[in-house]
């Protein structure tokens, strides 16, 4: 939706704005003075006008309703679904009362940094799950999604798990890890695998990662090893590859296990091989704003099928799979819903296309931002395909400290625009960890300087022009980044 197509000026007459109210089939349209909002008009506005004597080339301001309800352009998500409840359309304005977003009951900003999108079988066969009554974790999709899942990723030995961090948790009981373990993982990264390090009881080891790829950084592993190191969680951050071929190269000369951290990367390949193929167990992530979502869920995948048995064991809390409620050990309930898995199949159905999009959405941003000498454009290293989960930017050194206005002026205009991780050595939990001295320069300075566009597989070319023409004017402004 562009919102500009719901605007009228204020003095238009009732006519034009009966017109565009039935052109976008809306039921309304707001009334602007410059770019402020003014008041806002309904077809019922008009009619009740009508029949209380005023004319078609009365201005809309005679019959606008002059209070109505906003939010402020940095309102949270949940405020914002919490009114949509009650009203079909609202405004959204930034300080100076300008007219810069809309949310409606399927968006909730102008141009969201991602959007899932279910326009295939979603619906047909979430519907045979209730129709035939298979809603939960049995269920002929969810067996259905394992299969078309390991087709795709050229790996068989996969298991659907309720989400991505479970799946991490998982990866490491099933390869052993535990109590007295260390296991590298990379400084720049969401939580997650970090947390599941915590979860068994071993010992994470943070290790910094390289500027470009942002990925973990291959050359600094072998300084990270000990006699304790039992594993590697190698993430492919953002859509680009770790360089596995030295990660496992690494690994194989020191007995380490590989799990490979793919959730934000699904569609990505690493010299013509699918991520997650390499390491020893691979993990990916079906989170609302992932390439393909069940809302929430996730797969496990093992190279060794035995290592698959066990990790479906343990999935479905330890039972034995020869003797109904029998629990040789304890386990854990990881399961995916037939439901779940229902929308994973239609969305898995789409896939090629969901790719093919991001890759689009890519080549576009780096065509209008090419040239711009203050940011860092994310790359595609020879023999890699990058799925761009997330198109994220990075700023460079001197202009760090205007990373935070830089995202408020976005937000301001209408461009949902976010940060990158944080790095984990800096934050509570995990200070304590960083015991081989290292100074983590790269992923400071990548936290520090990233934005995250738009990059959702509907973006289109115009939105993407217009969040390049909105983050020049950012980056060329003298700093004050008024919203004006």
């Amino acid at each position: 939706m562009v919102i500009e197509r719901l605007m009228v000026l204020s003095g238009v007459s009732l006519s034009v704005a009966m017109k565009l109210i039935d052109r976008e089939a809306s039921g309304i349209c707001f009334v602007i003075d410059g770019r402020r909002l003014v008041g806002v008009v309904t077809d019922g506005d008009i009619r009740r006008g009508l029949l209380d004597g005023k004319t078609l080339d009365m201005p809309v301001d005679s019959v606008m309703k002059k209070e109505f309800f906003t939010l402020p352009v940095n309102s949270s998500l949940k405020s914002i679904q919490e009114h949509l409840g009650e009203y079909k359309y609202i405004p959204i304005l930034n300080e100076d009362g300008e007219f810069v977003d809309l949310a409606s009951p399927d968006r909730y900003h102008q141009i969201p940094l991602v959007q899932p999108v279910f326009d295939g079988n979603e619906l047909e066969y979430v519907t045979d799950c209730i129709r035939t009554g298979w809603i939960s974790s049995q269920g002929k999709y969810v067996r259905l999604f394992e299969e078309k899942f390991g087709e795709y990723v050229n790996c068989p030995n996969t298991l659907a798990v309720s989400n991505g961090t479970v799946a991490l948790h998982l990866a490491l009981v099933t390869l052993g890890i535990g109590p007295g373990d260390e296991v590298i993982v990379p400084d720049l990264t969401f939580a997650a695998p970090i947390n599941a390090i915590l979860y068994v009881g071993a010992t994470p080891v943070m290790v910094d990662v390289d500027r470009y790829t942002m990925a973990i950084d291959p050359g600094l592993l072998e300084s990270a090893i000990t006699a304790r190191t039992r594993a590697i969680i190698a993430v492919h951050l953002y859509g680009h590859p770790a360089d596995m071929v030295r990660v496992m190269d690494l690994a194989e000369r020191n007995d380490l296990k590989v799990i490979e951290d793919c959730a934000e990367a699904l569609g990505s390949r690493y010299k013509d091989v699918h991520v997650g193929s390499s390491g020893h167990a691979s993990i990916f992530s079906f989170f609302g704003n992932k390439t393909i979502t069940t809302g929430e869920g996730g797969m496990v995948l093992f190279k060794d099928e035995s290592m698959r048995e066990r990790a479906k064991m343990l999935r479905d809390h330890g039972m034995a799979p020869e003797k109904r409620y029998w629990h040789n050990e304890v386990g854990f309930n990881y399961r995916l819903t037939n439901i779940q898995a229902a929308i994973g199949v239609a969305q898995l159905e789409k896939i090629e296309n969901f790719v093919e999009k991001k890759r689009w959405m890519a080549n576009h941003y780096n065509s209008c931002l090419a040239g711009i000498d203050s940011i860092q454009l994310p790359i595609e290293e020879k023999d890699v395909v990058n799925s761009y989960w997330l198109y994220t930017i990075v700023l460079e050194p001197n202009r760090v400290n205007m990373r935070d206005k830089i995202l408020a002026f976005l937000n301001s205009k209408g461009v949902e625009a976010r940060p990158v991780f944080f790095p984990l050595h800096i934050m509570p939990p995990y200070q304590g960890y960083n015991t081989h001295g290292s100074s983590y320069d790269v992923a400071t300075h990548l936290s520090a300087g990233g934005i995250s566009l738009p990059s959702s597989v509907t973006v289109t070319q115009a939105e993407i022009e217009r969040v390049c023409e909105t983050l020049i004017l950012a980056l060329t402004s003298d700093g004050s980044l008024a919203t004006s």
